[in-house]
């Protein structure tokens, strides 16, 4: 009669990669052979016309292409450019249907509050870091401030007059002038607006003085509707080259908000994937560049890994600034 040996047999550790691998492949190929099967969107959470949403735009339409379904932008202004991604954080489906931009002030928020609504890094899955704003100061054409040094002589001999318009408060466009302020000594008030080309409007239209924000005032200067009087950029942009940056004013900043592309926690890692390789190859087009060069947005591409690693870093950064500033919107 044999002997029967039930001693179990110990598999090597190449036989256990590889049995994972055979294991984990097929969940990963039923991912990717199904998705996407509807069309996606990207929550943009500033007005329609603005730089980001035209460059999501322009990246949705080329994701539309390579991805065989609609990648399409829906706008959800609020809350300073953060109700949009908290609106995805809190009622999305990780599936990869919906996402969002994430932008600087969707990581600074929550430590403004008492009760944060979210926490930037638990409740999102980052995907792509993919380029920031040219940020600057412009006002109408007709205006009496000729430079950045007539805006500041009026600052300051008129406490609280002149007022100043940005995409939202506790943005980065804001946190700067409060910056800039306190270097200065002199006291501005703040307007804000829900998006930039809300803002330049509403300075075209005389109710505001200045506006201080991404680049959608740069067609009204070309046009000689607007005069910039600073930039925010290392260097002077080539489309300005006589506008000075705020280096140049005497003030150690440099303001470019680097942006990307997250979803909702939870995300399968294939479909990350699937989406960053859409994105990432839109990104790097003719046509994606054009945009940006419209706006003169710096490409500041991160692949996944190294977005996460950035959106860690930034967020103890923002932390430690709000802090620091002592800064609130519990009043």
């Amino acid at each position: 009669m044999p002997v029967r040996d039930d001693t179990p047999l110990m598999p090597s550790r190449r036989g256990l990669l590889a049995a994972g691998a055979v294991l984990a492949a097929p969940g990963l190929a039923r991912a990717q052979a199904r998705f996407p099967d509807r069309p996606i969107q990207i929550v943009v959470p500033w007005p329609a016309g603005g730089s980001a949403d035209i460059q999501l735009r322009s990246i949705g339409d080329l994701c539309t292409r390579a991805l065989g379904q609609p990648v399409v932008v829906r706008n959800q202004p609020g809350a300073g450019g953060t109700l949009g991604p908290m609106t995805v954080a809190q009622q999305a489906r990780p599936d990869g249907h919906t996402l969002t931009q994430m932008h600087l002030s969707v990581l600074r928020r929550p430590w403004m509050m008492r009760t944060p609504q979210w926490d930037p890094i638990a409740d999102f899955t980052h995907i792509i870091g993919m380029t920031g704003w040219l940020f600057g100061t412009a006002v109408r054409a007709d205006s009496r401030f000729r430079t950045w040094a007539d805006m500041i002589a009026f600052a300051r001999a008129n406490p609280g007059r002149l007022n100043y318009t940005t995409s939202g408060i506790g943005t980065t466009n804001h946190l700067a002038m409060e910056t800039i302020q306190e270097k200065e000594g002199i006291q501005l008030t703040h307007v804000p607006f829900r998006g930039s080309n809300e803002a330049v409007t509403a300075v075209i239209g005389g109710q505001v003085d200045m506006v201080c924000d991404s680049s959608t005032w740069a067609p009204f200067v070309e046009n000689n509707q607007m005069r910039a009087l600073s930039v925010w950029t290392a260097e002077r942009v080539r489309r300005f080259p006589d506008v000075p940056t705020l280096k140049e004013l005497g003030y150690d900043l440099v303001v470019t908000s680097p942006y990307g592309v997250s979803g909702p926690r939870g995300m399968d890692e294939g479909i990350v994937r699937i989406l960053h390789d859409a994105m990432r190859d839109a990104l790097m087009t003719p046509e994606n560049a054009e945009v940006r060069a419209r706006f003169d947005m710096p490409l500041v591409y991160q692949d996944t890994q190294t977005y996460r690693a950035f959106i860690a870093e930034r967020v103890e950064y923002e932390r430690a600034m709000v802090r620091r500033l002592n800064l609130s919107l519990d009043g």
